[in-house]
């Protein structure tokens, strides 16, 4: 009976594990699913194909589908929805990530409006809602709570609101009893972190429904701006085929958080406010461990006069991605056809304003230069003044004399008379004296006149040192807004290069336009970074800046995790054997090499043929890598062959990529015992001693062509069975054509798949 009871309690336990696993979401949020992906291009092109709707299509008059419609219809009849998880999860993780994430964002603006509209609708959402309201409560000051402090105040739901600038909700909370302006910055804070902190936990459950796997999951929601411009951006409206407004996807960009602080009032009039950062910092760590870090950006609020720039910095190296105004997606170019760019507004303070003020403090007709010219003429006018003075001076210590003879003036005088008539023996001349009556008076004038000068040149150039003294006080405030954007923007700026969309940096990070996804590569220690999002400000010292959204989300992954197809053999050789036997390709490969085959049919895609033969493999703790410090070993020793860290290196596997063009890999690996294989080909034989080969390096590549050629052979009737015979025949002919070019790469050599 207790066995019984144990394998109840185990099946109960199973059964709950597969169904909660399979249906996390309901009725309503597959339906919201289906629509987002196919609303959203980057979604549908990436993972549309496997949201299968099997319904009736409803269509709008001009002939577009009417997704509110078909998502009613998916709703009341769950089976028309098949979603293919096992397909979707070969997908690249950011564009799980972010299908998941607009998901759980529509479900949580769903939730908040249902709480406080009082809709009957809330009853599904209480127990998400449950979760939500205890990741809230660990953030709430107790100014918002109830009077036992058992839930948040019910005028909390207002301040919830996704509709409410970050303003509106600042001044809500301004109403609350005993709100200081400190509780305002700690309810703000907690809000934000209550959102992100939700938003992460049900994106995760989301994207495990959808496929995808991980062991590093963060999903971060953030936006930068003055906060004033949020409301009223929530719905995407469209028209149905009556030409009425209906609800179509909602934006709910009210629920991005933006990073705040509180403002130190200047003057006694002024008050603290809640005011929020024009640029948003998060730190991040790459997840180390042999595995690559993605980033995933997906940019809401999307400003087309303003390029958005998010800046990614890792020990000091910057990587920069800007956005497009055509496609409204992020890249390392930074072209922007038209609007304001942040570079721009670096270049205006450090070439225009900046260097417009040196120029005029001291450039060639400067302050500076104008300064020392009147100081000089300042200097010069004083010396005058001086001799002015000491002249005055003099002349009051001259003596006064008298002469006999008539001065000039008395002279005059007598011959006016005598042209008069008056004569000349009646003119009766006064003896002449010198005072230096003239002399002082021209000496003062004189004087006057210097001090007066003297003044001028005084006040100009205090005039002149206190312009300049603005100036340099306007070009600081300048630059330290420059050094701010520039430290910003970063100041080792990584080199790039492009092609088909794929930037690769100078050192082997990359960003794909097509997912908008930047890659650190595998490493196996973790490194702290930062991604910044810059809202760009209406001019160089403007506190006016526009709002931006991103949502990022980084996971981590595995080599080729997203190859299209992968088969991964482990043990399935006998000992120095090569034959493989059994089927490579089943029914669960269908989907991925209908796609294969769809491929192989545009010539526009290269199509390539990389087989390897790895020789011994080590574990690197993710997957079988080459171990290029070769140790063989005699045996087994005690743990025996069987042994799982043996059987895991008796390794092989075939990927094949198709997103910009077509490359199939095949990679083969021995466990590290010595082997006693020996070529059946002497040719090949004679190449052991050539490329210093051991016999697991031989084995290993007879096992990468045994590989190939039996996925030749499968491949072959495969593509007459799934398509047509006339695309099978362009696709068999294609891959022979390949095929017969490869060659196996082992060592430093490489063997022609012929000699094998």
């Amino acid at each position: 009976m207790k066995q019984i009871y144990v394998l109840l309690i185990i099946g109960i336990a199973f059964i709950q594990t597969v169904f909660g696993q399979q249906q996390p979401l309901s009725p309503v949020e597959r339906a919201y699913l289906f629509h987002i992906v196919k609303k959203s291009p980057i979604l549908n092109d990436h993972i549309g194909r496997y949201f299968e709707y099997r319904g009736d299509e409803v269509k709008f008059a001009n002939g577009n589908l009417n997704y509110d419609s078909i998502e009613s219809v998916i709703i009341n009849n769950p089976d028309m929805l098949i979603i293919r998880e096992q397909e979707i999860a070969k997908s690249a993780k950011g564009i799980l990530a972010e299908a998941a994430n607009k998901t759980a964002i529509w479900e949580l603006n769903k939730m908040l409006l249902a709480k406080r509209t009082k809709d009957p609708v809330f009853n599904t959402y209480e127990n998400r809602y449950a979760r939500f309201e205890a990741i809230l409560m660990k953030h709430m000051p107790p100014s918002v709570l109830n009077e036992d402090r058992t839930a948040p105040h019910p005028r909390l739901d207002n301040v919830l609101n996704p509709g409410l600038s970050l303003d509106d909700k600042v001044a809500q909370l301004g109403s609350f009893r005993g709100m200081t302006d400190q509780d305002e910055l700690l309810v703000i804070q907690g809000i934000s972190t209550t959102i992100n902190e939700y938003i992460e936990q049900r994106t995760k459950e989301i994207f495990t429904y959808l496929g995808g796997e991980y062991t590093t999951f963060v999903n971060v929601l953030t936006a930068a701006g003055d906060g004033s411009l949020t409301s009223g951006l929530l719905d995407e409206r469209e028209k149905d085929e009556k030409g009425r407004w209906n609800r179509g996807l909602p934006k709910a960009i009210g629920l991005f958080p933006y990073q705040v602080y509180l403002t130190q009032p200047t003057t006694k009039k002024e008050e603290p406010k809640v005011e929020p950062m024009r640029y948003t910092i998060t730190d991040l760590t790459t997840v180390g461990e042999n595995r690559a870090t993605n980033l995933h950006f997906d940019v809401w609020g999307y400003n087309a006069s303003k390029q958005t720039t998010v800046v990614i910095e890792k020990n000091g190296k910057s990587y920069h991605l800007f956005g497009s105004g055509e496609t409204r997606f992020l890249s390392p170019d930074s072209t922007f056809s038209s609007g304001t760019t942040f570079q721009s507004l670096i270049n205006e303070l450090e070439f225009v304003k900046i260097a417009g003020l040196t120029e005029k403090i001291s450039g060639k007709r400067g302050y500076e230069y104008w300064i020392e010219y009147y100081t000089q003429k300042k200097k010069e006018t004083e010396l005058k003044i001086v001799k002015a003075e000491k002249s005055y001076s003099d002349l009051g210590y001259k003596p006064i004399t008298t002469s006999d003879k008539p001065s000039g003036k008395v002279k005059k005088a007598k011959k006016r008379a005598i042209k008069a008539g008056v004569g000349a023996d009646n003119w009766d001349a006064e003896p002449t004296t010198y005072s230096g009556k003239k002399q002082k008076g021209s000496g003062q004038h004189t004087i006057v006149s210097l001090y007066q000068q003297f003044d001028w040149y005084k006040a100009k150039i205090k005039e002149l040192e206190k312009e300049k003294l603005e100036a340099i006080d306007l070009r600081a405030r300048y630059q330290l807004k420059l050094d701010g954007y520039k430290q910003l923007m970063g100041y080792n700026w990584v080199s790039h290069t492009e092609k088909d969309g794929l930037y690769l940096f100078a050192d082997s990070a990359t960003f794909d336009m097509y997912t908008q996804e930047f890659q650190f590569p595998a490493s196996d220690k973790s490194e702290d970074f930062e991604v910044r999002l810059i809202a760009i400000p209406e001019s160089v010292l403007s506190n006016q800046a526009d709002e931006v959204m991103l949502h990022l989300s980084l996971i981590d992954s595995k080599p080729n995790y997203n190859a299209r197809l992968q088969l991964q053999l482990v043990d399935q050789f006998e000992s120095d054997k090569y034959e493989l036997k059994g089927n490579l390709l089943d029914e669960k490969d269908s989907i991925s090499l209908r796609q294969f085959f769809e491929a192989m049919l545009d010539k526009e895609k290269e199509f390539s043929i990389i087989a390897r033969g790895q020789g011994i493999g080590k574990w690197n703790g993710v997957q079988v890598t080459k171990d290029i410090a070769v140790a063989e070993q005699i045996t087994y020793g005690s743990a025996g062959k069987e042994d799982e860290a043996f059987k895991r290196l008796r390794f092989s596997e075939v990927m094949i990529n198709i997103e910009r063009g077509i490359m199939m890999e095949v990679n083969s690996y021995t466990d590290p015992v010595k082997s006693n294989f020996s070529s059946p080909n002497p040719a090949i034989s004679a190449l052991k001693n050539q490329y210093k080969l051991s016999n697991n390096d031989l084995l290993s590549a007879y096992r990468s062509a045994a590989i190939l050629k039996k996925f030749k052979e499968e491949m072959s009737v495969l593509a007459g069975t799934y398509m047509t015979r006339e695309e099978a025949k362009i696709i068999i002919d294609r891959f022979n054509r390949q095929f017969e070019k490869t060659k196996i790469t082992v060592g430093h050599g490489s063997i022609k798949i012929a000699e094998f």
